[in-house]
């Protein structure tokens, strides 16, 4: 035998010392432990005996791993040793009934496989990890932060996991919770959709328009809408919160969740409403909370149902807006003034609970007293004074001033004036009261004659036009018209906006009162003479008269001719000598074919001045009017500066 089988059979002799005297170790605790427990610590003592051997070889031969491993066989091949009868020794158990408990032992154990989603029992927690069990022959750890969504984790809970790997180097089953709720979320998204589920789900953080939660590991999107049937003034204190949630919408092409809370609590407080809407009654008095402020009014919670209290029923005065009145969160008594069952709506009030303003007025107020108030509201038809708390009077626009210009109260009044006024009427039973203030002065009207005598000269203020005429104001109160023929005596005016404008001071002459109508009629021209008895000296028919054309028209020209008048030529009379057709701005001789006084009407001709009469003679001018001519021709325009001095010459002529 050589030195290497000489070892050999030294550590094979030691090895066998060590399993004796282990054996006898492990047949003293079987006779306190049961079967069970005896043959598994035999198979961790075997298990380590052996590999202690095998690491003594390998120190002691210092030869190749594969040479050590050959190392149990050698023993194995040995006949000295009964392996059967030596276990059968240790624990009373034959090779088959071992093998029998072995299957049953085996059968406790899941088999599972790496990547595969399997369904544990937490074991216990730690701050910082959570111990699972899934049936293998180790537990696995997860992180507690894969739990977060969940603070209402315990012992005993059923969870989801995904098999990471069954032994990591320290002989660790690796779990991942997280990974497990993501492989399976989609699923139980759909699920609970079609299924109208109630899920739980963590609320992350505060997004726009809402939150974000974390629903079987997918984030969601939380409407502020659907956080509460009640509005939300602070969206940070849901944050870090698991709530219940129903999924109501999801959109597969873009993977996005919508969820809402609400709607788990709106179908309870629908019943409630049924129930609560049964019991009331018109009159009733209830207590509720302020829930909401709007411009219109303010919602009431009367304990799982809401009402409204209109603006106009907050109060018997005015009221701007809501929040003079009420604030969040306050507690009132309101009255209910109506509901409809279909609809599920409450109307509240609040000012109701109060004495009407109306019933304490002055019981000896009466039409035609002198009253003080403030302006409360404007509108272009009057003002609304409010006398007392609830209790307001309206100004009509006409009442304001004696004027008969129709204009908006906004030109007399402010919001916030203090206004003397007078009772014009007062209904009690209406609630209703209508006052003046133009009662406060004297009527005009009762002196009008005598300030504003027929043929009387004065200035008025030009208020208004009209296709037919000038309104204009002599004082407040007192107008009158001016007709657009009573204008000019001369000048043809198609609109009053061609002889004045708005605003303008413009002397008058009173023609005509009309005291019962409260008009006046007023005249411009008739501050002079009519000049047209004047012209019926000067344009005489056949006279020759220098003009100039100012605007041509369908049937023919306008001509301006000395003193300020106008004449007409037709088209066939504004032939040139040369051939031409005279056009504006030519200035030419214009013999004169018509005159009428009357309608204030020349008709002229330029070619009449050229053309020679062939069938009869020209006709003699007598010889006055040969005088008259002469003495207007001798006379320039810049000689005679009114229509006195002509009508003085034209007389001296005689």
């Amino acid at each position: 035998m050589d030195e290497k089988e000489k070892n050999i059979e030294e550590t094979n002799s030691v090895e066998n010392q060590e399993i004796e005297k282990k054996q006898e170790e492990i047949v003293n605790e079987t006779e306190v432990e049961n079967k069970e427990t005896v043959e598994e610590k035999v198979n961790v003592e075997e298990t380590a005996v052996v590999e202690t051997a095998v690491v003594e070889e390998t120190v002691v031969v210092e030869e190749t791993v594969v040479e050590t491993k050959k190392e149990p066989s050698v023993l194995v091949e040995e006949e000295e040793f009964d392996w059967d009868n030596y276990e059968k020794e240790q624990d009373g158990y034959s090779a088959e009934e071992r093998n029998k408990y072995e299957n049953l032992y085996g059968g406790t154990l899941s088999t599972i496989n790496e990547n595969e989603v399997v369904d544990g029992t937490v074991l216990g927690l730690t701050s910082r990890e959570v111990v699972v069990n899934i049936g293998y022959k180790s537990e696995g750890i997860v992180s507690l932060n894969e739990f977060r969504y969940n603070p209402e984790l315990k012992v005993g809970d059923t969870v989801e996991v995904f098999v990471e790997s069954q032994e990591d180097r320290n002989g660790q089953l690796v779990l991942s919770h997280k990974k497990a709720r993501a492989l399976r979320s989609w699923d139980r998204v759909n699920d609970s959709l079609e299924k109208e589920e109630i899920i739980k789900g963590f609320i992350k953080c505060r997004t726009k328009g809402g939150m974000i939660v974390d629903v079987f590991g997918i984030e969601a999107f939380l409407p502020g809408s659907q956080i509460d049937v009640k509005p939300i003034r602070d969206y940070d204190i849901y944050v870090g919160k698991t709530m219940e949630f129903k999924v109501v919408k999801i959109n597969h092409e873009f993977k996005n969740v919508v969820v809402s809370h609400k709607a788990l609590i709106e179908a309870e407080l629908e019943q409630q409403k049924k129930e609560i809407i049964a019991k009331l009654e018109k009159g009733q008095v209830l207590e509720g909370t302020v829930k909401n402020i709007t411009s219109y009014g303010v919602f009431i919670d009367l304990g799982g149902v809401d009402g409204l209290i209109h603006i106009t029923d907050l109060s018997w005065g005015r009221v701007s807006h809501p929040e003079e009145i009420v604030e969040l969160d306050q507690k009132l008594n309101v009255v209910i003034l109506d509901f409809d069952d279909a609809k599920k709506r409450i109307a509240l009030g609040l000012k109701q609970l109060t004495p009407h303003p109306w019933d304490s007025l002055d019981a000896n107020m009466k039409v035609g007293d002198r009253i003080k108030g403030k302006v409360v509201v404007l509108a272009d038809y009057g003002a609304f004074i409010e006398i007392a708390s609830g209790v307001e009077g309206l100004i009509h626009v006409s009442e304001m001033s004696w004027s008969q210009h129709l204009r908006s109260a906004q030109e007399f009044l402010k919001v916030g004036d203090e206004v003397d006024a007078e009772i014009l009427t007062l209904d009690r039973e209406e609630r209703k009261m209508s006052l003046g203030i133009k009662q406060l002065k004297p009527d005009p009207w009762i002196e009008v004659e005598n300030k504003y005598a027929i043929s009387s000269k004065h200035e008025a203020l030009v208020r208004n036009f009209t296709n037919f005429g000038v309104f204009v104001e002599l004082e407040e109160g007192v107008d009158g018209l001016i007709h657009i023929s009573d204008l000019s005596w001369t000048k043809k005016i198609k609109h009053p906006a061609e002889f004045t404008v708005i605003g303008e001071k413009i002397e008058v002459v009173v023609l005509e009162i009309d005291k019962d109508n409260r008009r006046l009629s007023l005249g411009h021209k008739q501050l002079e003479e009519n000049p047209w008895d004047v012209f019926e000296s000067i344009f005489t028919i056949g006279s020759i008269h220098e003009g100039t054309i100012t605007n041509k028209i369908e049937k023919g020209v306008l001509v301006a001719l000395p003193y300020g008048v106008e004449g007409f030529a037709g088209l066939k009379h504004i032939n040139k000598e040369d051939g031409g057709i005279a056009k504006v701005d030519d200035k030419l001789n214009f013999k004169v074919m018509e005159f009428s006084k009357t309608a204030k009407r020349i008709i002229l001709s330029h070619t009449k001045t050229y053309e020679i009469e062939k069938k009869s003679e020209p006709r003699k001018e007598t010889a006055k009017s040969k005088k008259v001519n002469l003495n207007i021709e001798k006379t320039t325009l810049g000689d005679i500066t009114d229509l006195a001095a002509l009508k003085e010459k034209l007389e001296g002529g005689k």
